[in-house]
């Protein structure tokens, strides 16, 4: 056993720690826990905790079902809201592996671990930042209902006694006891949205932050009454929650998207990745807004972008190179708008860092940037300049992505062929669904 093993069992005792929930992410994104005894630990550590895997989503066929759950020593904490005066609740990551010790081939954390060893061996080091939107409603929602939000405020609004800003206290305690640093938060756009923004680090902690992130924002909720959703588009005529991604490329300590006097700063390798992020945007389309209503946010306006381009401080851009800081290199980075809050934060960073390092390899040329609002450009216009469309629809971005061979490449073959064909499900589910719209506007007239 190594230190980090020891250490983890040394603060079991020393926190008197009686629960340890072992954590993992189904191909969806859905958190996954088994608890475990402390004694059993060690065991874990070992040999992992076995489970059914034919009962996770997309994770093993019946015949293949038996799977061991790692733990990762180097992702321990305790749960604050488990943790009052008596004893305490801990948690860890898994990695997931079949019984001979392989990595199991359906572990969105393995499909990222994977794509970031590739890149490693090219000598680059993967970090993003999120920014985190997500809505706060007044009652757990109610299917055909419309939700409350908790306030009527807007984008950076003080509001005196709000309660978006007591939840935004609480919850970034919470993250900052659980070593998630928090280095903005405000009041979005829509009632009762709000966006905290999660500290830079490498993509595997960020994925990982991610998920403790929307766990414990719903457990704040529920302990002020309230409920909070990461769904990318509750309201028609509201802004949707998008998770703004700043990501950057590093050899050593040295970023690699920065070069003194170029354009923007931007070096050669930051001009590639972004080239590969933009050509191959329709194919990972369907990973980084996997559901039905995330296109509902990408066609709605506002600040999420629908066509593929970049620009320069551009808001309407997909992809946006933020303004440079003088004498401040290190923070030169590429920021992608396209994914929303309530992806599979594993396979989107895994999909977004293939698409950039395949425009490295293959040396793609960076189209013209966008210097307008694309939205104001007429449909001649953009098509003049070069701009095409994201997928309007999830069936859309499916068909895009089932000719795709950078995503089955990334995802592999039992990611990529699970994945689709339970979006080709939604999708099917979603068709045959009246909805409101239809019932409103033909009830009365047909």
């Amino acid at each position: 056993m190594g230190k980090q093993e020891d250490f983890v069992l040394r603060a079991l005792e020393e926190r008197d720690v009686r629960f340890v929930r072992l954590w993992f992410t189904d191909v969806l994104g859905f958190l996954k826990s088994v608890a475990v005894a402390p004694a059993e630990l060690e065991g874990a550590f070992d040999e992992g905790i076995g489970f059914d895997g034919s009962a996770i989503e997309g994770f093993a066929r019946v015949y293949e079902a038996d799977m061991l759950a790692k733990p990762d020593p180097s992702t321990f904490q305790i749960l604050p809201w488990r943790s009052g005066d008596g004893p305490s609740t801990a948690r860890m990551f898994c990695d997931i592996v079949m019984p001979d010790g392989s990595p199991s081939y359906a572990d969105p954390r393995h499909v990222l671990k994977r794509t970031l060893s590739s890149a490693a061996e090219q000598g680059f080091t993967f970090y993003t930042h999120p920014e985190i939107e997500f809505y706060l409603f007044k009652d757990n929602p109610i299917p055909g209902g419309e939700p409350v939000p908790v306030d009527r405020s807007g984008y950076f609004d003080h509001t005196a006694q709000s309660q978006g800003a007591d939840f935004r206290r609480e919850a970034i305690t919470m993250l900052e006891s659980m070593g998630i640093s928090v280095e903005f938060s405000h009041h979005e756009g829509g009632p009762g949205q709000q966006e905290i923004d999660l500290r830079y680090a490498d993509a595997l902690s960020t994925a990982d932050n991610i998920m403790t992130f929307r766990t414990v924002i719903r457990e704040v909720a529920l302990g002020q009454g309230i409920w909070a959703s990461f769904m990318p588009k509750p309201f028609t005529s509201q802004p949707g929650s998008g998770m703004h991604t700043h990501v950057s490329l590093f050899e050593g300590d040295r970023n690699a998207f920065f070069e003194a006097g170029a354009e923007y700063q931007l070096s050669r390798t930051g001009r590639q990745f972004i080239a590969g992020i933009l050509r191959h945007a329709s194919e990972i389309a369907v990973v980084t807004n996997q559901w039905v209503n995330s296109y509902k946010r990408l066609l709605g306006g506002g600040e999420a972008p629908s066509y593929i381009c970049w620009g320069h401080n551009n808001r309407s851009a997909m992809v946006r190179v933020p303004m440079y800081k003088p004498q401040k290199g290190v923070s030169t980075r590429v920021e992608l708008r396209t994914i929303d809050s309530a992806c599979n934060p594993y396979l989107a960073y895994a999909v977004v860092l293939a698409a950039g390092m395949k425009g490295i390899a293959e040396d793609y040329e960076l189209p013209h940037e966008a210097e307008d609002d694309v939205w104001t450009l007429t449909e001649r216009e953009r098509k003049s300049l070069g701009i095409a469309p994201l997928p309007s629809s999830l069936s859309e971005a499916i068909s895009v992505a089932e000719d795709s061979e950078l995503l089955a490449e990334t995802l592999g073959e039992h990611v990529f062929d699970f994945f689709l064909r339970n979006k080709r499900a939604e999708w099917q589910d979603y068709r045959t669904q009246v909805s409101a719209f239809e019932r409103d506007r033909m009830l009365p007239v047909l």
